[in-house]
């Protein structure tokens, strides 16, 4: 069968895609129907609340696997007055995932999601301003910045830290109309003032992002964020790490205080928080040659225990940063070179850099043991493994000692 649209002739659709569309129209027209009535009641039974939190979860799993379901968006709307926590987390996302589609219906949310900024619940008002900000509709600035505001003042810690990262959206949507208010004044002054150690650190993402990474290492905030560094998630400590490896100390004595103040993080479980300390390490002692090297043989230890200890794939990052501190201070490491011999379960990039450093590490107290081990890496099952080899074994015969006669032997 073949319809005429617009003068020319189309072949109809396959009956099963006809009565697939026509079951899903059928599916939204009843769902439509189902959320009219229910957003109807303003006092809804227990059981028409589970009736409602059921439908919400249909919606988002035909959303999840890409089926259109905007149609159902001002039916939707109607609903935002539920003080259903799940219905309402459901409705949020409703509500964000369509709003830059329909942006004119999304308006219409802005008075539910104010009176939620009110409400008694801290979730409830964190979630209001978490969802306003998320739509990212330019129309809705207006009312963002007064919901964030708002909720940089709250009492409770959960809306201050997300509207502390709400004010990163708006920065997106609207920088001039950020610049107007006292926004980033309030986050300067929460950076170190906040008791909470997650506002603190959502108000230093946002303000790395808006003033520079170098305007926030100031000695101000440098030493108020490494003196309760502990308080806050590994994520967040690497992040003020990486602001405290830009701050340039006045003199020998901050850089001291420094190091000692985060002399702990070196015995730090996470690779990360341990490698963000070794470059605030290195990098505060760059200029003093004598502290440089005591720097190396302070770090050597717990690199060395990290690097064994870990999995594959941050252990060679680990052994990535020990391979730059041998090649810059060989005879540091030259009482250490055991820990650098291969196992059979080190990856093929692990291997190459122990090799490199086996090499670099070679001198006369411990030159035959270096040939000996190498020689073993001789016959890898990995050609490439095995080359490197034969090159390092060459590498230290050339570069050792010709007087030793056992180097070449």
């Amino acid at each position: 069968r073949r319809g005429r649209v617009n003068g020319h002739l189309r072949p109809t659709p396959p009956p099963s895609i006809a009565m697939a569309e026509g079951r899903r129209n059928t599916e939204l027209t009843e769902m439509s129907a189902s959320l009219r009535t229910l957003g109807s009641r303003g006092n809804p039974s227990k059981e028409q609340q589970a009736s409602r939190r059921l439908l919400f979860q249909r919606i988002i799993q035909y959303l999840t696997i890409g089926i259109d379901m905007s149609p159902l968006f001002s039916d939707v709307i109607m609903n935002a007055h539920t003080t259903d926590m799940a219905t309402k987390k459901m409705l949020y996302h409703y509500l964000t995932y369509y709003a830059t589609v329909k942006a004119d219906l999304a308006l219409l949310t802005v008075n539910t999601l104010q009176k939620d900024g009110r409400d008694e619940n801290p979730v409830i008002r964190g979630l209001a301003i978490r969802s306003m900000a998320s739509m990212r509709v330019p129309d809705l600035v207006e009312y963002l910045i007064g919901s964030i505001q708002l909720g940089l003042k709250d009492a409770h810690p959960y809306p201050r830290k997300t509207a502390a990262m709400g004010v990163l959206k708006v920065f997106d949507l609207d920088p001039e109309a950020l610049a107007e208010t006292e926004i980033l004044e309030d986050l300067r002054r929460m950076l170190t003032a906040d008791r909470d150690a997650a506002v603190v650190a959502n108000c230093l993402i946002v303000l790395r992002e808006v003033d520079g990474e170098q305007a926030m290492a100031t000695k101000q905030n440098v030493y108020g964020l490494i003196n309760r560094i502990k308080d806050f998630s590994e994520w967040s400590q690497v992040t003020i790490l990486e602001v405290v490896a830009l701050y340039v100390p006045a003199d020998k004595t901050e850089t001291f205080e420094i190091m000692n103040a985060l002399e702990d993080r070196l015995q730090h479980s996470n690779s990360a928080v341990v490698l963000a300390t070794v470059k605030v390490f290195l990098r505060a002692t760059l200029d003093m040659a004598d502290v440089h090297q005591q720097v190396f043989e302070r770090l050597k230890a717990p690199l060395l225990t990290l690097a064994a200890a870990g999995a594959a794939e941050p252990a060679y990052a680990v052994w990535a940063h020990l391979h730059l501190l041998v090649m810059r201070a060989p005879p540091l490491f030259a009482t250490d070179f055991k820990a650098f011999f291969c196992r059979a379960s080190d990856p093929p990039a692990v291997k190459k850099l122990k090799i490199e450093m086996l090499t670099a590490v070679a001198d006369s107290g411990n030159t035959y043991d270096i040939v000996s081990e190498l020689s073993e890496y001789v016959t890898d099952v990995d050609a490439a493994i095995a080359r490197e080899s034969v090159r390092a074994v060459g590498r230290v015969a050339l570069d050792g000692d010709q007087g030793e006669p056992q180097t070449l032997n």
